[in-house]
């Protein structure tokens, strides 16, 4: 049989998904190897502290100062222009040593004139750290949680949604995504299951997350659905199990005598070993995404049951799911697409109330969850957005997008709960105390996995310094 009927062949006994499975077949045999360097072997670089990242970004933009860094001065001098109050130096970036050339807010504008805070904010947890009345569930966890208040950007608009993914601007030149690089470091810890997983509608920035370390490197796409979690995964023709092993097991044989004579065609033995982890992964995948065997406690902690947070819910369950056998990373978007579900240009209550409710007894659910079962100490959750929003007002009850400062909060893995690392000037328009760039957070993630991001550059894709970040070490444990 040629090589033509062969893929033909195995076209026809719908072993399909071939691209990234075989892709990530060629890296670990290191078929892409040039005469003097070689990619990296799937080991961590130094002892892990943790295994497994899943990444909730919000995007469109959380107002941090409505969700976990609440500034009652913004309330105090509603209405007034920002140059009325006594911290009218606030919108004078000259004074920070800002890292990067500051840049305006959305549209090229300021927004003065100060908007009140629309929630309340209580004290939670051992801590007594301040949260948002719109995340109760999350507030419960607080004390596993460290939050960082100090982040800021570069990107005034939703460019800004790639740039926390790969530390770049949008007109700069590309970088792979977060999980991208850890998907590249890392060896896989089950094979019957992709290794880099996207739950959620992607964003317009960016579907590519290998980017220059190539196709292998990108998510899969997956969907919470036990029939059909993955476009092209379900054979074209219906084969019963029995019959598609029959065609492996021929195949299988077809390789070995191929290898006999051509001892030094490796493109062909990954080629089948691509095949079949596909065909493992038609069996793996909808057995995670299938939450029969889930007890209805459990369900219910999630919010599955709830109209309003049921499709958020199930992919947090789907997430535990899949770190429970060993996925690496499980990139979850929530509100994707356009500029974003959280985008509150107007109307910054009815919008973030009803996000809130969406996202807030899933995470929280999560978190329990996670932390019963033992698979907190060894899983970084983090909830990250693009930017924050205006202490001044859009209009008459919104917010702009605002780089200068917004906070995200990391758990479990090795980092520290119930502390808050940074923080902003009074009204919230800069962050002004241990200050960090978006790649900061892949730096502590990247250390709590045991990588080393200079170890992993690549020969000619030499990358700048704010590239690699520095990780935040206050906030690990």
């Amino acid at each position: 049989m040629n090589h033509r009927r062969r893929r033909a062949f195995l076209s026809d006994v719908g072993l399909g998904f071939t691209g990234l499975a075989l892709g990530a077949m060629l890296h670990r045999d290191g078929l892409a190897r040039s005469a003097t360097w070689s990619p990296p072997d799937g080991k961590p670089h130094v002892t892990p502290k943790a295994k497994s990242v899943i990444w909730l970004f919000m995007n469109g933009g959380v107002s941090h100062m409505e969700s976990f860094d609440p500034k009652p001065k913004i309330t105090q001098f509603a209405g007034k222009s920002i140059s009325e109050t006594p911290y009218a130096e606030v919108q004078n970036p000259d004074k920070l040593a800002v890292e990067r050339a500051p840049v305006p807010d959305a549209n090229g504008q300021q927004r003065n004139i100060l908007f009140p805070l629309q929630v309340g904010f209580r004290k939670h947890g051992q801590s007594g750290i301040e949260v948002s009345d719109w995340f109760p569930h999350t507030a419960r966890n607080i004390d596993k949680i460290a939050v960082i208040r100090s982040m800021w950007t570069t990107d005034s608009n939703h460019g800004a949604q790639g740039q926390f993914h790969t530390g770049r601007h949008m007109l700069d030149p590309k970088q792979p995504t977060l999980g991208g690089w850890v998907h590249y470091g890392l060896g896989s810890l089950n094979d019957n299951l992709p290794q880099f997983i996207s739950i959620g509608t992607r964003p317009y920035w960016n579907k590519k997350d290998g980017d220059y370390l190539g196709p292998a490197h990108d998510a899969v796409p997956l969907q919470i659905s036990p029939t059909n979690p993955l476009d092209f995964c379900r054979p074209e023709r219906p084969f019963s199990r029995d019959a598609q092993q029959i065609g492996f097991d021929l195949v299988e044989r077809l390789n070995e005598l191929t290898g006999i004579e051509y001892p030094t065609d490796r493109a062909t033995a990954a080629r089948i070993a691509s095949y079949e982890l596909a065909f493992r992964m038609q069996q793996s995948v909808p057995e995670v995404m299938d939450f029969s065997n889930e007890t209805e406690e459990t369900k219910q902690l999630y919010g599955l049951d709830l109209p309003h947070c049921k499709e958020f819910a199930g992919q947090l369950l789907a997430a535990r799911r899949f770190v429970e056998r060993g996925v690496r990373f499980i990139q979850i978007q929530h509100g994707g697409g356009s500029a974003g579900a959280w985008d509150a240009h107007g109307g910054l209550k009815a919008n973030h109330e009803k996000n809130a409710r969406a996202v807030d007894q899933p995470i929280g659910g999560l978190l329990v969850d996670l932390d019963r079962r033992g698979l907190l100490e060894e899983t970084i959750v983090i909830f990250c957005t693009e930017f924050g929003r205006t202490p001044g007002s859009q209009g008459t009850d919104g917010r702009d997008h605002h780089p200068f400062a917004f906070s995200v909060w990391m758990a479990g893995g090795g980092i520290q709960g119930g502390v808050v690392h940074g923080a902003t000037d009074e009204l919230g328009f800069h962050a002004v105390e241990n200050r960090h760039y978006v790649t900061d957070i892949h730096a502590t993630i990247l250390k709590q996995l045991g990588l080393d991001s200079r170890r992993l550059e690549i020969p000619g894709r030499k990358r700048l310094v704010i590239d690699h970040g520095t990780p935040i070490d206050a906030i690990i444990a």
